[in-house]
């Protein structure tokens, strides 16, 4: 028998794959990660970016209509319901990490939902859980055909790479297409990956997210009309190899060989507990304990007897933003958000308010930081730590250091956390029974008949809310 060429076989495992497979911990897992990303992207569209996405979509009409999370009377057509819904899970930068290092879940789950709105018959939430899973596999099989892939990166920005291919595997699953055609939509969604790092800290970052999950359901759908790409995309280096430096890809595990393991299984992704990048996150934690230790020595904090901040930081360039001048810089500020921490003694949703990012004792702060990048400290996510150096007009000096927060995989977040968390989210934007509805629903997703009754979920706003950021 004639082995398998490593598309063919991504191709064959998209097809393959069934509800039998999945175990309970990637549905345990992957539930937490839909309702997360669920709570982020409603709470997502109250941002200016989403509403000037929306705007733009609502030009567009067909007869199939999607809805819009968060929005009781609109909907838009599939593709783009996919596209402003998966801007709203991004538009905050408060969506799952992975690692290797990526935003797996806010390019499939939108594209999953705007495609299942669409369908004649609708999809259970066990058949949505596959798709989804799979489209995660996905995501997370490719970005291990590199070494390169598994720091933070610096050309190219991850989810609008692997994004727009677990997208479309996902979508590819949820339409049933045999292997070959699974194949082929990959191919052609590897024609819309990509895009450069130099947008991420501004309004455009968010569309690589939006851009993975329309396009990704695009590819699939095309595939399912009989359009072909490149059968052995993922086998070259000048296929979807020229995203990567050091690119060694590898067949997928056949599924029915008894081999196969979920990536998801042994690899829980992080979940965010601030709107920032990722590294924020250990800043953060550093600064809050640094914070506290001089509280402790000098008994009333004053930010006056401060000379000079030291961050001691992974090399990065596009997150060692000094002087941060709107909220999308200061999400990708080491120093911003090490200041805000110092400053407030926390940091939250609304640290990010033009208001916030001006306060002259926030850039007073912002001018005794320095920022050094010790070669130990590596650029991974799964490597890295932050420490904070605070040090007084007196001479006292107070060290802390974060080398895991609460939400990364290794210190997971509670699932009392967790719903806490979608709830805050979501409840600015939908009713209680919207809210407790979602809860429900995803956390029995598996025994869902119609997966419909989601959506239904997702758009039961409250009225006056509903006004407030529809004229933002």
């Amino acid at each position: 028998m004639l082995r398998k060429g490593i598309t063919e076989s991504f191709g064959a495992a998209i097809h393959a794959l069934n509800t039998t497979q999945l175990t309970d911990g990637v549905i345990n897992r992957s539930k937490r990660m839909m309702l997360d990303t669920l709570g982020v992207g409603l709470l997502g569209t109250r941002t200016a970016v989403f509403n000037k996405a929306l705007k733009y979509s609502q030009m567009f009409t067909s007869d199939e209509r999607s809805s819009v999370w968060g929005k009781s009377q609109m909907s838009l057509p599939p593709h783009y319901a996919a596209f402003v819904n998966g801007i709203a899970v991004h538009s905050m930068d408060f969506d799952d990490t992975w690692h290797p290092a990526t935003h797996p879940s806010g390019a499939v789950l939108p594209a999953l939902l705007a495609l299942a709105d669409a369908l004649p018959r609708q999809p259970s939430g066990l058949d949505l859980l596959l798709a989804f899973n799979v489209g995660i596999e996905v995501q997370g099989r490719l970005m291990r055909f590199s070494r390169e892939a598994y720091n933070i990166p610096e050309r190219f920005h991850p989810p609008s790479v692997v994004g727009v291919m677990g997208s479309a595997a996902a979508s590819a699953k949820l339409l049933g297409l045999s292997p070959a055609q699974c194949s082929h939509a990959l191919a052609i969604a590897a024609s819309s990956a990509g895009a450069p790092l130099a947008n991420t800290a501004t309004q455009t970052k968010p569309l690589h997210i939006g851009n993975a999950a329309r396009r990704g359901l695009e590819a699939a759908q095309l595939a399912q009309l009989g359009l072909e790409g490149n059968p052995d995309i993922l086998d070259l280096d000048r296929g979807f190899g020229v995203y990567y430096k050091d690119y060694s890809p590898s067949a997928m595990t056949d599924c029915a060989s008894g081999d196969f393991r979920w990536i998801l299984e042994d690899q829980d992704v992080a979940f965010k507990r601030i709107p920032a990048h990722l590294g924020m996150h250990w800043v953060v934690d550093a600064a809050l304990a640094a914070r506290a230790k001089l509280a402790n020595e000098v008994g009333n904090f004053d930010l006056s007897q401060i000379r000079q901040v030291t961050l001691r930081v992974p090399p990065s360039k596009y997150i060692d933003c000094p002087f941060p001048a709107t909220e999308h810089q200061a999400r990708h500020s080491f120093q911003f958000n090490a200041c805000s921490a110092l400053l407030d003694d926390k940091v939250t949703v609304s640290s990010y308010s033009e208001a916030q990012i001006n306060r002259p004792a926030l850039k007073e702060l912002l001018s005794k930081v320095k920022v050094e990048t010790p070669k130990a400290n590596q650029p991974n996510f799964d490597k890295m730590y932050c420490e904070v150096e605070v040090e007084t007009h007196q001479g006292q000096s107070h060290v802390a250091r974060c080398d895991t927060f609460y939400g990364h995989w290794r210190k997971p977040l509670s699932q009392e956390d967790l719903v806490g968390k979608f709830s805050v989210n979501a409840s600015s934007v939908l009713c209680t029974e919207g809210v407790e509805g979602v809860i429900e629903v995803i956390g029995n997703i598996e025994r869902v008949r119609e997966s419909s009754v989601l959506g239904l979920y997702l758009t039961m706003t409250s009225s006056q809310q509903e006004q407030l950021y529809s004229s933002m």
